[in-house]
């Protein structure tokens, strides 16, 4: 069940956070993130003289590689700061900074809508996922990609799971969507369908995040991500300790060397926009 929250509050903590880790994001996740760049692009068709909204954009990973596809690219998000590393990132490629649940694009304007891991940070999914139906022309893909929750034994869900048996996570966070909802491929289609979207699919992504340990595992969660940054910033120095002690054996099998390849499960999912009803009859003037 989830618990009733203000968007506004949690939009706000959000984007106060990404003004933040803007600078970090890319060194710390983006080795991981760049991963699921290809398929997302596969998913919503993005091909040579297609014309492509990247929403949360962030620094323009997947911007970038949809122009390198000789698509028409607009990258949009929310933090001022990730639209500057964006605009240094790729040059070319329009970045304006907007709002995902209040496009500032007239009704079918694209051929597609594309966002990377940014679902779990809007305060209204919902609306993210009619403003883009909104945007599609007819015909036109939507796909977007989101951690999966896959056990406690990768990626996030091994951190989590650490801190809530060794931490706490009363008051770290505003009340806010599940972090976890669209790990849920039902979830993602029953959404998906709900905001007008026609043949709502899901597939799982396996990516891997090579991390030299624990504490750099953590460290980076704690410089380039959000809810859970504030989650780890809000431990007691001994509980942080278990938390890394725990982490750091959660890895060890997939330890190889001197790093460790995580697991680090995704869902893409991905939708069409349904053909232009057919125009209604409408019998000409009698004279």
């Amino acid at each position: 069940m989830v618990q009733p929250y203000d968007p506004t509050t949690f939009h706000d903590f959000e984007h106060a956070g990404w003004q933040s880790a803007a600078a970090a994001y890319p060194e710390t996740f983006g080795p991981v993130t760049v991963q699921a760049i290809g398929p997302l692009l596969d998913a919503a068709e993005v091909a040579a003289g297609r014309h492509v909204l990247d929403v949360a954009c962030g620094p323009g990973f997947v911007s970038g590689r949809a122009a390198a596809r000789h698509a028409t690219v607009v990258g949009l998000d929310f933090s001022a700061a990730m639209i500057r590393e964006a605009r240094a990132r790729c040059q070319g490629v329009e970045f304006i900074e907007g709002d995902a649940h209040a496009l500032p694009f007239p009704d079918a304007t694209f051929d597609a809508v594309v966002m990377n891991f940014g679902v779990l940070h809007l305060a209204r999914p919902d609306a993210a996922f009619a403003e883009a139906w909104r945007v599609l022309r007819p015909g036109g893909r939507y796909a977007f990609t989101v951690w999966a929750e896959s056990g406690a034994r990768a990626g996030f869900a091994i951190v989590h799971h650490a801190i809530e048996s060794h931490g706490t996570t009363a008051g770290a966070l505003p009340p806010g969507p599940g972090f976890f909802r669209f790990s849920d491929p039902d979830e993602c289609r029953r959404s998906l369908a709900g905001a007008g979207f026609d043949q709502p699919s899901t597939v799982e992504l396996q990516l891997l995040w090579t991390v030299a340990s624990a504490d750099a595992m953590l460290d980076a969660i704690t410089r380039g991500g959000v809810r859970t940054s504030a989650l780890l910033r809000a431990q007691s120095p001994a509980a942080l300790e278990a938390i890394r002690r725990a982490v750091a054996d959660a890895i060890q099998p997939f330890t190889g060397g001197p790093a460790a390849a995580v697991p680090m499960p995704v869902v893409l999912a991905s939708a069409s926009k349904g053909p232009a009803p057919r125009a209604r009859y409408t019998a000409p003037p009698t004279r």
